[in-house]
């Protein structure tokens, strides 16, 4: 890189900033690099010029990147529904499965169950009003 013709730190930033913009855009949107020399003769207006094309690369990529975004919580979201309907299904199975259960088959899985699990909930048999099941 020529940077002689630059003469204060700040113009040869814009340069190497505006080569490395318009290379990483133009290289990601899979298009031609454009190539644009500033000079001394370089007037603000070219400046704005290549800040604007920064921009409008930048807002770009921000487009397809919301869109990419978008696209993939909507598959989430449908992952997340079929996993609470599929949760539910499971919950109604299990507790029609504990209503079910014999209170010595109820044992029997409570003593298979490690200490690191809880025990499952037991069937709630109604009291008569003496304190004795029905």
């Amino acid at each position: 890189m020529n940077t002689e013709m630059y003469q204060t730190p700040m113009e040869v930033a814009v340069y190497q900033l505006h080569n490395f913009s318009i290379s990483f855009f133009s290289s990601l949107l899979g298009g031609d690099v454009v190539s644009v020399k500033l000079d001394n003769s370089a007037s603000g207006a070219s400046v704005v010029a290549i800040d604007n094309k920064i921009e409008q690369a930048m807002d770009l990529v921000k487009n397809h990147l919301m869109y990419a975004v978008r696209e993939e919580v909507e598959i989430l979201k449908e992952q997340i529904r079929e996993l609470v309907e599929k949760n539910s299904q499971l919950e109604r199975e299990n507790t029609l499965l504990k209503t079910l259960a014999s209170p010595e088959q109820l044992e029997k899985f409570q003593s298979r169950l490690g200490p690191e699990e809880p025990a499952p909930e037991s069937p709630q048999t109604p009291e008569a009003p003496g304190g004795s099941a029905v």
